[in-house]
């Protein structure tokens, strides 16, 4: 029986890329800085487990810094890997972990004010029946809600809103306005945005009665356009295999080389959930979790001692998951960008990601620095005995 076991530390980069500097984003380091930031409140972060699978020194030889942590004896692979793709959003690192980099350049939406052409909103009141929408900017989300949240509910407009990624965001009140009246919104929204090349289409439902609590449900949905490409989890369907998508994966990639999807909210729900999965002793099976948590709640909001906070205690659910695994399992711990939340602004930040990798044979090895994040889907290929991708290259022959 052989498994791969993948959790995505939504945005925990640990290092400014090369690239950075073109990003506005040299200096960034998403992890290290945390790492700081509690220290200076004489709080260090404690994490024991992430310690010994090498998430410190991956950080510490990304960054070419001294963490001052507790050192740990290591039991897994640990390493850093360079994003080969254009952007630095969600479906870029996700789909490039899995095999297909992103070499084109998405379509954005760059005013600040005013962001959407004015064809693309008749185009939404003829489709739908809207009279109009509210923002049309870029803008936080949670910011966003508190000044227009009124008028959308007096006024039945949903609001819609961009950042610096290839996003259209749709946010209505999920009483008011409908969760169903709102996916079919975003799925008009998905077919009118196609030919702009916008990467996502992202549905965000909130509720409460006024602006100091009006708060996002966890039904959020994600539209996302198909990958170029195969990626590794199409090669596994196609063998017969199993994929198990848990949290946003599989909006992620469209629901393409899924097999099962299991939506949970909180990273107590995701962990809890990626645990029932491994318990349930499936072969031949990819489970498949993203923790958007790091990213949402702590990452975009600038919220530095929240992020340790949910380190740690996702550190504390490792002891559970290691228990669990069998012996041929292995697990991924990774991140499909950065979010660092000492930096300015609220946007991710372009910089090399962890690559752990963990096996109950406790075998340890340096992985270096790995020249894209495809090294993963192509690792994982080899694991199967799948086809080979176009990108990556397998570290399977150095943790076996």
């Amino acid at each position: 029986m052989t498994r791969a076991i993948i959790l995505v530390a939504d945005s925990l980069g640990i290092g400014s890329a090369p690239d950075a500097k073109a990003f506005g984003d040299e200096g960034a380091n998403t992890f290290g800085h945390i790492a700081e930031y509690m220290a200076k409140l004489g709080k260090p972060l404690k994490l024991p487990n992430l310690t010994k699978l090498g998430l410190v020194q991956a950080c510490e030889d990304a960054s070419n810094s001294d963490l001052n942590l507790p050192k740990q004896t290591f039991i897994g692979s640990y390493g850093y890997m360079e994003e080969l793709s254009s952007g630095k959003d969600t479906p870029s690192g996700h789909w490039e972990m899995a095999g297909v980099p992103v070499l084109f350049e998405w379509g954005y939406f760059t005013d600040k004010q005013n962001s959407f052409p004015n064809e693309i909103i008749e185009k939404l009141k003829a489709k739908t029946g809207i009279t109009g929408i509210l923002g049309n900017q870029q803008a936080s989300g949670t910011e966003i809600l508190e000044r227009l949240g009124d008028e959308h509910v007096r006024s039945g407009m949903p609001i819609c809103y961009t950042s610096a990624d290839s996003v259209f965001q749709v946010a209505a009140h999920q009483e008011h306005f409908g969760l169903d009246k709102l996916y079919d919104f975003c799925l008009a929204a998905r077919e009118i945005l196609d030919e702009y090349n916008i990467g996502r289409v992202i549905a965000r439902p909130f509720l409460g009665d006024k602006a100091d609590n009006y708060a996002r449900t966890g039904n959020r949905r994600d539209f996302s356009v198909l990958p170029p490409s195969q990626t590794v989890l199409d090669k596994m369907v196609a063998k017969g295999g199993t994929v198990t998508s848990i949290g946003k994966i599989a909006d992620i990639y469209a629901h393409q080389g899924i097999t099962t999807s299991i939506k949970a909210n909180g990273l107590d729900a995701l962990m809890d959930t990626t645990i029932e999965q491994i318990k349930a002793d499936t072969s031949e099976q990819i489970i498949f979790t993203n923790l958007v948590n790091f990213d949402q709640d702590f990452g975009h909001r600038r919220n530095t001692q929240g992020y340790a906070e949910a380190l740690e205690y996702f550190d504390t659910r490792l002891s559970d998951l290691f228990l669990t695994m069998k012996q041929d399992d292995i697990l991924f711990i990774t991140a499909d960008h950065g979010c660092d939340p000492t930096w300015e602004g609220t946007e991710h930040t372009r910089e090399y990601v962890p690559i752990l990798a963990y096996q109950k044979n406790e075998i340890s090895k340096d992985l270096g620095c790995r020249k894209t994040f495809a090294d993963m889907g192509q690792t994982i290929a080899d694991m199967f005995d799948l086809p080979t991708l176009d990108h990556g290259v397998s570290f399977l022959p150095e943790i076996k």
